[in-house]
């Protein structure tokens, strides 16, 4: 039996991949799809949104590693094998990125940035007096570990920052809330939410057409998490209506965003193709060779996925 690594994805760069990797692990054996060679040699896959029935074909695979923090997708396959550990990405330099983006987009609703783009393409020389930082209240919806990187790093720029999770979690000079009787008030509160949650069962729509309308009218929605989180049409007509003044979206529910998409003209939306954040080979890299020296040395996993709680 072999001890080899396959590399799936149709996105990420595979030779940076391996690179980092083979730093990593000079005696590590990696193939990169489609050159499989003999199946029965796969103890490891690491993978991004591989084709239906990729895993069957591997009958010792002994650890699936996610090429990223969120694993919806994965977990949504019919073709796991049972037992096998599945792992996502967790590193500094991902949650950092995530937390740059976040920032700078929560900095340019809260100086008005939207507005002045307007009035630019109208040729108006428009003024909107500042706030400070301490005026506005941001929601971060989600406190995982990207959640509470973000959170943080808008408490260092002196926003009021709140937080709401499914459990109970506390994060000093962050109110936070917890569970669904707690939402509504928690979003009433939000003049700009930033959306960070995992993708499950349980927070698919999580935003529907009245928790939108729990919002103050008025507030900006930022979200970087998943796109199905956040009822589309309901969002929408939300904007359409003014109730959400703003938006900027790094994810949707169908990606790419179709054309036909209303958000492509609204000039109230700011649209980025799913970058708010992407595992980084060079620090993830180091994390992924240890689980599999944790698989050699029969020892559990690091960031496990839990099939059962989606993340």
């Amino acid at each position: 039996m072999g001890d080899v690594l396959l590399f799936h994805s149709g996105q990420d760069s595979a030779h940076v991949w391996v690179d980092a990797l083979k730093a990593q692990m000079p005696d590590l054996e990696i193939r990169i799809t489609p050159d499989i060679g003999d199946p029965a040699d796969i103890r490891y896959a690491l993978v991004w949104r591989p084709p239906a029935d990729f895993f069957g074909q591997f009958p010792n695979l002994a650890l699936i590693a996610n090429l990223g923090a969120g694993v919806d997708g994965l977990l949504a396959r019919t073709d796991l094998p049972a037992g096998i550990p599945i792992t996502r990405v967790s590193d500094p330099d991902m949650s950092r990125m995530m937390a740059s983006f976040v920032l700078f987009a929560v900095l340019r609703h809260a100086r008005d940035i939207p507005t002045f783009e307007r009035a630019q393409r109208e040729g108006r020389w428009h003024y909107v007096p500042p706030r400070t930082a301490d005026e506005i209240s941001v929601g971060i919806l989600g406190l995982g570990q990207l959640g509470a990187t973000a959170a943080r790093e808008l408490l260092r720029q002196g926003f009021k920052v709140k937080g709401w999770s499914r459990s109970p979690k506390d994060i000093e000079g962050v109110e936070c809330a917890a569970g669904l009787d707690a939402l509504p008030t928690f979003l009433g509160g939000c003049e700009i939410l930033v959306v960070m949650l995992p993708l499950t069962g349980e927070t698919r729509h999580l935003l529907d057409a009245a928790r939108l309308a729990c919002l103050p009218k008025g507030a900006k929605l930022i979200n970087v998490a998943r796109g199905p989180i956040v009822d589309e049409p309901a969002l929408v007509a939300a904007l359409q209506a003014g109730h959400i003044a703003e938006a900027t979206l790094d994810v949707f529910e169908k990606e790419p965003l179709p054309a036909e998409s209303p958000l492509w003209k609204m000039d109230n939306v700011l649209i980025t193709p799913h970058l708010a954040s992407v595992a980084i080979p060079k620090s993830a890299a180091a994390q992924i060779a240890d689980n599999i020296r944790r698989v050699r040395a029969g020892e559990p996993v690091e960031h496990r996925v839990d099939p059962s709680r989606g993340y």
